[in-house]
């Protein structure tokens, strides 16, 4: 039965927000984690280790997030395992954010001066010396922006895990409109809700890039 727009939809679409941060939450964390040894994988010394997080990267870049998702909710079924919407989405997120956090950090690692790098090898610094003391603290400046902007696109990539019934925003504004069939007023919330979510986080890594810029002239 078809009912109103009322007061109590909306609150269930502002209770749905929760779900959505802390999804995202977990998913950057997680991503963060296994990013980190990600991107000190692709800047190893060792070959191997080397092409290893270079197929790893572009395993998870280079296939939809969607897809992904289905294959970690219902691969898991089929080996036996019981994960729930709520594990299968946060372990889906975290996976692929790890390869772009991965490859940003990689980057980032990278952009420290040569120099840096000689000069603290010329020290007698081994590789996890070298990156804990020297590479990775100026790295860290580099990218705290791009992460911060990273971090924008992840919240609302949490939008598909709606796809396998995890009920996050998204998906509550689905139950909503299919209780009152209102869609345009009920996706125009979910959209603000969104927006309301990810603007602060963008003018924040844009105030932390012009400082950068700033920094670095």
């Amino acid at each position: 039965m078809i009912r109103a727009f009322s007061y109590n939809e909306f609150l269930f679409l502002l209770s749905a927000v929760q779900w959505t941060l802390a999804l995202s939450a977990i998913a950057f964390i997680g991503g963060a984690t296994v990013g980190l040894v990600i991107a000190l994988a692709r800047t190893s010394e060792i070959k191997a280790v080397r092409l290893a997080a270079t197929g790893y990267i572009q395993l998870f870049q280079g296939t939809p997030l969607l897809m992904q998702l289905f294959l970690v909710f219902f691969g898991a079924t089929v080996m036996g395992l019981d994960l729930n919407p709520w594990a299968a989405a946060a372990l889906g997120l975290t996976l692929n954010a790890s390869a772009f956090l991965g490859e940003i950090w990689r980057g980032c690692i990278q952009a420290v001066p040569r120099g840096q790098w000689e000069a603290a090898s010329a020290l007698g610094l081994r590789y996890p010396g070298l990156m804990r003391y020297v590479i990775l603290p100026q790295a860290v400046k580099v990218a705290v922006p791009p992460t911060v902007g990273f971090l924008v696109q992840l919240i609302k990539s949490t939008s598909l895990a709606a796809i396998i019934g995890f009920t996050e925003l998204t998906r509550a504004g689905q139950i909503v409109n299919n209780a009152t069939f209102q869609p345009f007023l009920v996706f125009g919330i979910v959209a603000v809700l969104y927006f309301l979510m990810c603007w602060p986080l963008s003018l924040l890594s844009a105030r932390l890039e012009r400082r950068y810029a700033l920094a670095t002239r």
